[in-house]
C-alpha cells in the first residue's frame, strides 16, 4: 500500500502511529496515512511559532511572500492531474471534477500573490497638531486551518492563500477520511520555497483537532465542517481566546417560479445536488417549486437523474461516484427511511445499491405533503433532493428562510423585480441566480447561523488574518507638560 506522511517543520515523518485509508469505489484500504498525536501538533505549531518570530519569514516583504504564492501556484497547476488523482482515490470525488477544480485552486494562490503587497493600513487624520497618527495591518499570528476531505485543496487554498499573504503562518489539519492530496501538496510547500514552520500539515482524529483548537500560541481558528464540531472548537478557542471563521453547512434552498427557463433550472439543480454526488456544503438539497410547474419540473429531474452515469471515480464518463464514508451512506439511509416514514414519498432512487463501494443514486424525496420529515431540515450531504412546492412569493421567502442554516441560495425567473425581492429577502450568505454553484477568489463566500460566520475569497479574507496597530508619532520638540492631563 502506499504510505503518506505529516510535514512538520520544513521535514517530512512518519509520526508515532498510523491508520488505514479505504478507497471508497472499492472499500478496500488502499493506503497507510499517519496518524498525528497532540504532541505532534504542538511540535508544528511551535514550529509554526518559530517560523512567525524569525527573520526568514518574517524579515520577507509582503512582495517576497507573493512571490512564492505565485510559485505555489504554478506547482499546483502543474501539479494537478496527480493531485486529482489522489483526491479521487482516496475521496471517491469523480476525476473530471477534481481535475477542473484543482486546476482553477491555482487561480486562488495567484489572486492572494497579487494581494500580498496590497494589504495597507491608513493615515488618520487626528485631532491634535503636535501628533502624527497612522494604522499598521499585521499578521495575526498562527493560524490553524481545520479542513474536511470534500475538496480540501480548495477548502485549504481559500484558507492557507489570505493567511500566508497577510504574513502569517500555518498548521493545517486534513481530515482522516481523506487526507492523501493534502499530504502530497505538502510537497508543493516544500518544493515552492516557504522557510520551515511557514506551513505545517498533518491529519488525526479528533484528539488532534482539539489540541489544535486550543493550543495557546494560535491565535486564528479558520475551520470547515459541520456544526457540532464548529461548537466543539469555539469553545476550545476560550483556552486561548483565538478569532475564528467558520464555514460550515447547509440546507440551501434552491426556488423555481413558474416564469423560470425550466431546462435551465433543470440543470441547475441536477448539477446543485448531485455533482460531487451531493458531497457539497452548498448543495442544493431543498426544492422550493412554484406548484403550478412542479409536475413539469419533477418530470424533467426524474428523467435527468435516472440518466446520471453511476460509476468508478476514476473514469472521465461518470457522473456520480461513490460516498467517501461507509457510515455516511447508513446515515443518509436511514434519514431517507424516516423521512417516508413521516410522509415523505420517493420518486426515484433511495436504495443502497448491490456491490462493492460506497455508492447511493440520485435521489428526490417529495416532501410536499410531509412538513416534518427530516429531509427538509437535516442536511444529507449526499445525493438527495428534497421537494416542496410554494403558490406565492412570500410563502417561497417564508420557506427558503424556514431553516436554522444560512449559507447559498438559488434563485431560478425571468423577473428582474422578482430576482431582487427575493436577494433582498432570502438569509443567506450567497445568492445565485439563474446560475448555481459559480465560485472565483475574488468574490467572498460564507454563511450564518448554523452555517457559521466570517468569509473566505476576496480582500476581507486577507484582513480577517490581520491586527491593527495604532501609532502616535509624537512631533513637538517642546517638553512634554503636566504628566497628569491626558493630551
Amino acid at each position: 500500500m502506499d504510505r503518506f506522511q505529516h510535514y512538520i517543520d520544513g521535514k517530512f515523518e512518519d509520526g508515532e502511529a498510523g491508520f488505514e485509508s479505504l478507497d471508497p469505489a472499492t472499500g478496500q484500504a488502499w493506503a497507510v496515512m499517519p496518524k498525528a498525536t497532540p504532541a505532534d501538533v504542538d511540535r508544528a505549531v511551535q514550529a509554526a511559532w518559530r517560523a512567525f518570530t524569525g527573520s526568514a519569514w518574517a524579515g520577507l516583504t509582503a512582495s517576497a511572500r507573493g512571490k512564492l504564492l505565485y510559485r505555489l501556484a504554478d506547482l499546483v497547476q502543474a501539479a494537478a492531474p496527480r493531485l486529482a488523482a489522489l483526491e479521487t482515490r482516496d475521496t471517491g470525488k469523480i476525476i473530471r471534477e477534481t481535475s477542473a477544480q484543482i486546476a482553477y485552486v491555482a487561480e486562488y494562490y495567484r489572486y492572494y500573490a497579487g494581494l500580498a503587497d496590497k494589504i495597507e493600513g491608513a493615515h488618520l487624520p487626528i485631532d491634535k497638531p503636535d501628533m502624527e497618527v497612522w494604522l499598521r495591518r499585521e499578521p495575526v499570528g498562527v493560524v490553524a486551518a481545520i479542513v474536511p476531505w470534500n475538496s480540501q485543496l480548495f477548502l485549504s487554498a481559500v484558507k492557507l492563500g489570505p493567511a500566508l499573504a497577510a504574513g502569517c503562518t500555518v498548521v493545517l489539519k486534513a481530515s482522516e477520511d481523506g487526507p492523501a492530496p493534502l499530504l502530497e501538496f505538502a510537497r508543493l510547500v516544500q518544493e515552492a520555497g516557504f522557510p520551515p514552520g511557514v506551513v505545517n500539515i498533518l491529519t488525526g482524529g479528533p484528539d488532534a483537532g482539539q489540541a489544535l483548537a486550543t493550543h495557546p500560541k494560535v491565535a486564528h481558528i479558520a475551520f470547515t465542517g459541520g456544526p457540532e464540531t464548529a461548537k466543539h472548537i469555539v469553545r476550545g478557542s476560550a483556552e486561548n481566546l483565538a478569532r475564528t471563521s467558520l464555514e460550515l453547512g447547509g440546507k440551501s434552498p434552491f426556488i423555481v417560479f413558474a416564469d423560470a427557463d425550466l431546462d435551465s433550472a433543470a440543470n441547475a439543480q441536477v448539477s446543485g445536488i448531485f455533482a460531487a454526488t451531493g458531497q457539497s456544503c452548498v448543495a442544493g438539497s431543498r426544492l422550493l417549486v412554484q406548484a403550478s410547474v412542479k409536475d413539469a419540473f419533477l418530470s424533467k429531474l426524474k428523467a435527468k437523474a435516472e440518466a446520471v452515469k453511476i460509476g468508478p471515480p476514476d473514469r472521465m464518463e461518470t457522473e456520480v461516484g461513490p460516498l467517501c464514508t461507509l457510515r455516511q451512506r447508513d446515515r443518509i439511509a436511514g434519514l431517507i427511511e424516516r423521512s417516508t416514514a413521516a410522509g415523505a414519498k420517493l420518486v426515484t432512487g433511495g436504495a443502497v445499491p448491490e456491490g462493492a463501494g460506497f455508492y447511493f443514486p440520485p435521489t428526490i424525496l417529495d416532501c410536499s405533503d410531509a412538513p416534518d420529515a427530516p429531509a427538509l431540515a437535516e442536511e444529507f450531504f449526499g445525493p438527495v433532493l428534497s421537494v416542496v412546492t410554494f403558490e406565492t412569493e412570500g410563502e417561497a421567502l417564508h420557506l427558503a428562510n424556514d431553516t436554522a442554516y444560512g449559507l447559498a441560495s438559488g434563485v431560478f425567473t425571468r423577473s428582474l423585480t422578482r430576482a431582487h425581492r427575493m436577494i433582498r429577502g432570502i438569509r443567506a450568505g450567497v445568492v445565485w441566480v439563474n446560475t448555481y454553484r459559480a465560485v472565483s477568489p475574488i468574490a467572498p463566500f460564507g454563511g450564518h447561523g448554523l452555517s457559521g460566520h466570517g468569509r473566505e475569497g476576496g480582500m476581507a479574507a486577507a484582513l480577517d488574518y490581520t491586527t491593527v496597530k495604532t501609532v502616535w508619532l509624537r512631533t513637538s520638540d517642546d517638553p512634554i507638560p503636566d504628566p497628569f492631563v491626558m493630551r
